[in-house]
Protein backbone atom coordinates (compact mmCIF):
# COMPACT_ATOMS: atom_id res chain seq x y z
CA UNK A 1 0.00 0.00 0.00
CA UNK A 2 1.43 3.59 -1.29
CA UNK A 3 0.87 6.24 1.26
CA UNK A 4 0.87 10.01 0.24
CA UNK A 5 -0.05 13.35 2.45
CA UNK A 6 -2.02 16.24 1.06
CA UNK A 7 -2.91 19.55 1.57
CA UNK A 8 -6.32 20.88 0.11
CA UNK A 9 -5.15 23.80 -1.68
CA UNK A 10 -9.16 25.09 -3.38
CA UNK A 11 -10.13 27.98 -1.75
CA UNK A 12 -13.93 26.31 -1.25
CA UNK A 13 -12.10 23.02 -0.27
CA UNK A 14 -13.61 19.64 -1.74
CA UNK A 15 -16.60 20.31 -3.41
CA UNK A 16 -19.08 19.05 -5.64
CA UNK A 17 -16.76 19.90 -8.89
CA UNK A 18 -13.28 18.33 -7.45
CA UNK A 19 -15.03 15.57 -6.26
CA UNK A 20 -16.47 14.38 -9.20
CA UNK A 21 -13.08 15.26 -11.48
CA UNK A 22 -11.17 12.79 -8.54
CA UNK A 23 -14.10 10.26 -8.74
CA UNK A 24 -14.26 10.17 -12.78
CA UNK A 25 -10.40 9.50 -13.09
CA UNK A 26 -10.65 6.83 -10.07
CA UNK A 27 -13.37 4.76 -12.04
CA UNK A 28 -11.94 5.20 -15.21
CA UNK A 29 -8.32 5.39 -14.76
CA UNK A 30 -7.83 3.22 -12.01
CA UNK A 31 -10.30 0.87 -11.78
CA UNK A 32 -7.93 -2.42 -10.39
CA UNK A 33 -7.12 0.22 -7.63
CA UNK A 34 -8.56 0.48 -3.84
CA UNK A 35 -8.01 4.52 -2.56
CA UNK A 36 -8.68 5.73 0.83
CA UNK A 37 -8.55 8.69 2.32
CA UNK A 38 -7.90 9.99 6.30
CA UNK A 39 -8.75 13.52 7.64
CA UNK A 40 -9.85 14.17 10.62
CA UNK A 41 -9.35 10.96 12.46
CA UNK A 42 -11.37 9.38 10.22
CA UNK A 43 -10.85 7.12 7.46
CA UNK A 44 -13.20 6.09 4.17
CA UNK A 45 -12.90 4.54 1.22
CA UNK A 46 -12.90 6.59 -1.93
CA UNK A 47 -15.84 4.99 -3.77
CA UNK A 48 -17.98 7.50 -4.18
CA UNK A 49 -18.53 11.31 -4.65
CA UNK A 50 -20.43 11.39 -1.48
CA UNK A 51 -17.77 9.33 0.64
CA UNK A 52 -15.53 12.12 -0.40
CA UNK A 53 -17.58 15.30 0.43
CA UNK A 54 -18.49 14.06 3.62
CA UNK A 55 -15.00 14.34 5.11
CA UNK A 56 -15.99 17.89 4.54
CA UNK A 57 -12.14 18.81 3.62
CA UNK A 58 -11.97 22.75 3.48
CA UNK A 59 -8.56 24.61 2.01
CA UNK A 60 -5.36 24.44 3.95
CA UNK A 61 -6.84 21.23 5.37
CA UNK A 62 -4.26 17.98 5.36
CA UNK A 63 -4.96 14.32 4.89
CA UNK A 64 -3.36 11.11 3.89
CA UNK A 65 -4.10 9.30 0.63
CA UNK A 66 -3.66 5.22 0.91
CA UNK A 67 -3.75 3.38 -2.61
CA UNK A 68 -3.17 -0.56 -3.37
CA UNK A 69 -3.64 -2.01 -6.02
CA UNK A 70 -1.54 -3.06 -9.63
CA UNK A 71 -0.80 0.82 -10.44
CA UNK A 72 -0.77 2.06 -6.48
CA UNK A 73 2.41 4.32 -7.43
CA UNK A 74 1.15 6.01 -10.32
CA UNK A 75 -2.42 6.09 -9.18
CA UNK A 76 -1.44 7.40 -5.81
CA UNK A 77 0.37 10.16 -7.74
CA UNK A 78 -2.46 11.42 -9.78
CA UNK A 79 -5.18 11.12 -7.16
CA UNK A 80 -2.64 12.94 -4.79
CA UNK A 81 -2.38 15.95 -7.32
CA UNK A 82 -6.10 16.43 -8.42
CA UNK A 83 -6.72 16.42 -4.29
CA UNK A 84 -4.33 19.53 -3.76
CA UNK A 85 -5.41 21.60 -7.16
CA UNK A 86 -7.14 24.47 -7.22
CA UNK A 87 -10.56 24.09 -9.32
CA UNK A 88 -11.82 27.00 -8.79
CA UNK A 89 -12.28 29.89 -11.17
CA UNK A 90 -10.62 33.24 -10.61
CA UNK A 91 -12.70 35.27 -8.83
CA UNK A 92 -15.06 37.82 -11.07
CA UNK A 93 -14.05 41.73 -10.97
Amino acid sequence: MIEKNVKIHNKAGIHCRPSSVILNTINVEYPNNTFYISAFGQETELNSILSLISLGMQYGDKATLKVDGPDAEVACEKIASLLEFEYDFPPRT
